[in-house]
């Protein structure tokens, strides 16, 4: 556990759960902050009986001031987590349903073009100044993993060097957003860049260990995706991509996007069909349902008209309307 500790009834339970899920390899950082402020929710609602409440879960996952619906999906992700962990214990919980998160953005799809620009715009990077913790070194290894591979950010700045493994092409994945480890495959070119990338990173003079961070600043910290966001406009004026500021993108996130829509229509050009394309590009995403990734097959049909066959019919018939039931 952290430096700030969990007092309330709940405290023995959520340490036991978080010593578990990192024996089982996660980091479970963010979710740990996350169940500390529920924690202290829960004694300031002066709770005594041990046993999460479909009140107590409604409560919880009430939206905030300056909330986001990211940050209250993984309040209700958390307390889903600790609830069946609970239940598991034979202690009466109520698990949730989670929250729909509806975009309120339209993904920026990056053309080829474009994200050749950005690879050449990230390599040419050069800083005035002298700051031992920049992260400029990995900025060009970072993009093209993102692109590569189409996952987050989060979870790639939490890989550690014992999750990537070149030798076998893959990189598993352990802090993802929905608390599931995968593997991920990547290509001999990724592979080949990320082995370039560690040639030069083991001339740095900072402790490197399986357990270290595998994307590191200049004097050896983990990086954080705030820090690397700060570069990412940099990059993309660079590119000669017009930048409509914070929240309005492109974003960083928009990488993951365009690589599933790089990776569809590559499919459907080599042959395979959304049956057998889809199940494969969601799995490789990380996504809990087939549903999550149809969004992907309307943005590439806007981007490659007439390269999938047959759209409308296909999601008709691959994704009908399911109910989602809660627990008691």
């Amino acid at each position: 556990m952290s430096k700030k500790q969990a007092w309330g009834i709940y405290a023995p339970y959520i340490r036991d759960f978080i010593n578990m899920k990192r024996s089982l390899g996660f980091k479970y950082v963010k979710q740990e902050r996350i169940l500390l402020h529920f924690d202290r929710f829960t004694t300031e609602r002066g709770e005594t009986e041990v046993g999460i409440s479909k009140e107590l879960t409604d409560k919880w996952c009430e939206r905030r001031n300056n909330e986001s619906d990211g940050y209250r999906y993984y309040k209700c992700v958390c307390i889903s987590q600790l609830s069946s962990y609970l239940c598991k214990l034979g202690i009466r919980s109520y698990i949730p349903r989670l929250p729909h998160i509806q975009l309120t953005f339209t993904p920026y799809i990056y053309s080829k073009k474009e994200i050749a620009a950005i690879f050449n715009a990230a390599d040419a990077l050069i800083t005035s100044k002298r700051i031992m913790n920049s992260i400029i070194f990995i900025v060009p290894t970072l993009l093209r993993v993102l692109y590569g591979t189409g996952i987050r950010i989060g979870e790639a700045l939490s890989l550690q060097n014992k999750d990537v493994n070149l030798s076998e092409k893959y990189i598993l994945v352990k802090d993802s957003k929905n608390g599931k480890q995968r593997i991920v495959p990547i290509s001999e070119s990724l592979s080949a860049v990320c082995q370039d990338y560690l040639n030069h990173r083991r001339k740095l003079p900072v402790l490197q260990s399986g357990d270290s961070q595998f994307f590191i600043s200049l004097n050896g910290s983990a990086t954080i995706p705030h820090t690397f966001r700060g570069w990412f406009p940099v990059v993309l004026k660079a590119a000669r991509i017009p930048y409509a500021g914070n929240y309005r993108g492109p974003r960083i996130h928009d990488i993951r996007h365009t690589f599933a829509c790089h990776a569809l229509a590559k499919m459907a050009e080599s042959g395979i069909d959304l049956y057998t394309s889809l199940p494969v590009l969601s799995t490789y995403l990380g996504h809990q349902s087939l549903s999550a990734t149809n969004g992907y097959v309307k943005l590439t049909e806007a981007m490659y008209p007439g390269l999938l066959k047959d759209v409308d019919m296909i999601c008709l018939n691959v994704f009908p309307n399911v109910e989602n039931h809660e627990a008691d």
